[in-house]
């Protein structure tokens, strides 16, 4: 017997509908569906609340798609009207996209990659202060807090740090060259040891932290057989760190390096140093995190040291928090790290222009009242309403156009939104009337939309702009 197509309710506003449906009819949907206008013109004015009192027939759907920008209690709605209730991309446009990922919903909550995130100065800052970093860096999507040691600089506090983020319940590692800080720091409680040579593998003996073996003699994979077969004959559990060098000071070859033990030593756990990359190179960490967290999912590397130090990298765990979610998800579902998360794309967007000019300008001419409108396409920025429209690459050029100089609400409301509409056509970002920009993970608002309604002057919201 053949199962009966879903039918899908679309509800949308006046100036939308036409739109919405060619744009379904080109998708040639599985579904059937009923497009429906409740009466409003801007279909992004629509609210759970409004929706309540003015629909008054479902159309036997299974289901209801609202606008992407549908403000309100859908949950309260869903239960009131006794239907699964979905919000929609917030640009028609994405709308193929949108039931594209519905159909292929990647799950983001499991990874294999462990984060150790470094305190590199903690022998100089209080004990408080070193269980506020964890919890930051926890939040953030640290596994492991790594305790840095310093050359030549006294750790009197080493013991108190480790016995009190163990008991606050942080897994811990200690991380030094030096054979005493090492000792103590394993007999302190430590899980973790960065990093023993064939020299110091001896201390593996006296504590029940895992090791983390290094190269004896830098960019010498042999050196680390010594290490290794000890560890293996006792059967401890260990990670080996081939050491991933920075730019211009060994990098390729120690890729390469990577790649060669990882061939010889299929079955050893593997860790990478991604800090000596994000830190020590001045440029954005979003994409340097996701090529190397990528590395480590084609190597099966699953333990990496991240750090933020530099201004520069101050999102690099978070970053490499999502990296590591993507690069798995993609792997699991054997596909491109494309259109699975977007949490890294900080500077651009993979589709910042969603209509062409001449689909702006026929939006335009269908304009009626006397609110604003603004948009983006690849020619530049341009800004509607009744009385025509405006189009420039530099704001300053369209304020003498607007004839809003005696407003001095709107004024400013327009001038921030042309600012961010500015900013996106520079820079290849999608820019959304009356939204913060999407920076990803770069910023603390990637998740949630500040209600820029709120904010606005008197006599400025979207009806009555004039």
């Amino acid at each position: 017997m053949t199962q009966k197509p879903e039918h899908i309710l679309f509800l949308t506003g006046k100036l939308a509908e036409k739109q919405l449906r060619q744009i379904l009819e080109k998708m040639q949907p599985e579904f059937t569906y009923t497009v429906h206008q409740l009466g409003l013109k801007v279909a992004a004015l629509m609210t759970a609340d409004m929706i309540s009192r003015r629909l008054k027939d479902t159309f036997n759907a299974d289901k209801i798609i609202l606008p992407g920008r549908c403000r309100g209690d859908i949950d309260a709605l869903s239960k009131e009207l006794g239907l699964a209730i979905e919000r929609g991309p917030e640009e028609l446009k994405d709308l193929p996209l949108f039931f594209g990922k519905a159909a292929h919903k990647i799950d983001l909550s499991k990874y294999k990659v462990k984060i150790f995130a470094e305190i590199v100065d903690a022998p100089n800052i209080s004990v408080e202060e070193v269980v506020k970093r964890a919890y930051y860096y926890q939040q953030q999507g640290a596994n492991v807090i790594d305790i840095g040691c310093l050359p030549d600089t006294k750790f009197p506090l080493m013991e108190e740090i480790i016995t009190t983020l163990k008991q606050e319940g942080f897994t811990v590692s200690i991380d030094s060259l030096e054979d005493d800080d090492l000792l103590r720091g394993g007999k302190a409680g430590a899980d973790y040891l960065l990093s023993l040579t064939n020299k110091s593998i001896w201390i593996a003996d006296e504590v029940d932290a895992t090791p983390i073996i290094i190269p004896e003699i830098h960019g010498d994979l042999s050196s680390l057989d010594y290490a290794i077969s000890t560890l293996q004959s006792k059967n401890k559990a260990f990670i080996v760190d081939p050491i991933l060098d920075p730019i211009h000071f060994g990098f390729t070859e120690s890729v390469t390096r990577n790649f060669n033990f990882r061939q010889q030593h299929p079955d050893i756990e593997m860790m990478m140093g991604v800090g000596n990359i994000t830190e020590l190179t001045h440029a954005d960490t979003s994409g340097m995190n996701a090529l190397l967290l990528g590395m480590c999912s084609e190597l099966n590397i699953n333990h990496i040291l991240a750090t933020e130090v530099s201004a520069h990298a101050r999102r690099a765990i978070k970053e490499a928090d999502y990296a590591r979610r993507i690069m798995h998800a993609a792997e699991q579902n054997n596909t491109l790290p494309k259109h699975i998360d977007s949490n890294l794309m900080t500077v651009h967007d993979s589709s910042p222009f969603p209509y062409q000019l001449d689909e702006i300008k026929e939006f335009a001419a269908a304009i009626r009242d006397p609110s604003f409108r603004i948009q983006t396409s690849p020619e530049g920025i341009h800004i509607y309403n009744r009385d025509g429209i405006n189009s420039a690459t530099d704001p300053f050029d369209l304020f003498p156009l607007l004839k809003v100089e005696d407003d001095a609400g709107h004024a400013f409301y327009l001038g921030v939104e042309l600012a961010r509409a500015e900013i996106s056509w520079q820079l290849g970002k999608r820019f959304n009337q009356d939204q913060n920009l999407n920076w990803g993970c770069a910023t603390e608002l990637n998740e949630s939309t500040v209600d820029l309604h709120t904010f606005k002057p008197a006599g400025t919201t979207l009806q009555n702009k004039k």
